[in-house]
């Protein structure tokens, strides 16, 4: 097959277009012929060598760990679903990628909805796992207050609705030039930064019962101000954590439970237009460069995406 892979660490030239041995599904996995990846942050720091994971990265790497595609193989054990289904889902976390490719095998999966792009589809999975878990973890229930920091990205608009589906009122941290954004996402906005808690105040918001830490921006104390329990809030990406009694979620990496039910919930809730997979972005497989420098950047709203068409010269 053909694949974007890296055999060496540094910037997003290191990435180019090559040929890989196709992957096979085991029990409870299926394949698909790939017709879009998604890019993100994490992705971008696998291949930069920043990361202790990626250091040990066996290379060549083919990176991705999100995919959506057509259904060309299926694995023991695996029913509800036939070879031609659309599907979208996360790859095997533990090999951190393999997404961005031909064909791609998928262990946590639900069908697209027509109401989802391939863009959309092949960007959703790992935000919607991971948001999923997230929300669970916080133990959230009707009417409760949730406050989203980092609102405005892959993971945190994606936070958004499925908070605010399960009937959560939802503020979220963003930039000013996002907060028109989390409006139509169904959140109050607020700007992100130190004294977050007279501005949630500000905002009419009488009481914040749990704290979702998206951006990893140094947040915790101001969380942990409005909330006023370490215990009712979780973050994803400050490592800090522990120090503020505040749990860290890494999913399946740490043995978490998983949120794969929420790859179903959300195809749901885009079949009844409560949800959408906002791109910024998308680029041909050709220009993974130009995608995985554009999930560098910082102050996105919504994910980058590559979409994988036909096979490309390689």
């Amino acid at each position: 097959m053909f694949a974007v892979q890296y055999d060496r660490f540094g910037g997003p030239e290191v990435l180019h277009l090559g040929t890989a041995e196709a992957p096979r599904p085991g029990a409870g996995q299926l394949r698909v012929r790939v017709r879009a990846a998604g890019v993100s942050p994490v992705d971008a720091g696998l291949r930069s060598g920043r990361t202790p994971m990626g250091v040990r990265l066996p290379l060549p790497h083919i990176p991705g760990v999100d995919a959506a595609g057509v259904v060309d193989e299926i694995g023991d054990g695996v029913a509800g679903v036939a070879v031609g289904d659309h599907v979208f889902g996360v790859l095997d976390v533990a090999k951190l990628g393999g997404g961005s490719a031909q064909f791609a095998v998928l262990p946590l999966w639900a069908h697209k909805p027509a109401t989802m792009s391939w863009a959309q589809a092949g960007a959703a999975g790992s935000s919607v796992e991971t948001a999923t878990r997230a929300l669970d973890l916080l133990g959230l229930q009707p009417g409760m207050t949730l406050l989203v920091d980092g609102a405005a990205g892959g993971v945190g608009s994606v936070a958004v609705q499925l908070a605010a589906a399960r009937g959560i009122q939802v503020v979220g941290t963003a930039r000013v030039g996002n907060h028109d954004f989390l409006r139509r996402l169904g959140a109050t906005p607020v700007t992100y930064g130190p004294g977050l808690a007279d501005r949630v105040d500000a905002a009419g918001t009488a009481r914040v019962d749990r704290a979702l830490d998206v951006a990893g921006a140094g947040s915790l104390p101001e969380l942990l101000q409005l909330t006023g329990d370490p215990a009712a809030v979780v973050s994803l990406a400050d490592f800090t954590a522990a120090a503020h009694g505040v749990r860290l979620s890494m999913g399946q990496l740490a043995g978490e439970p998983d949120g794969r039910h929420g790859l179903r919930a959300a195809a749901e809730l885009s079949t009844e237009g409560r949800f959408t997979v906002p791109i910024e972005a998308a680029f041909p497989i050709r220009k993974a460069a130009d995608a995985h420098a554009a999930a560098e950047r910082g102050s996105r709203r919504g994910k980058i995406v590559m979409i994988v068409d036909d096979a490309p010269e390689t």
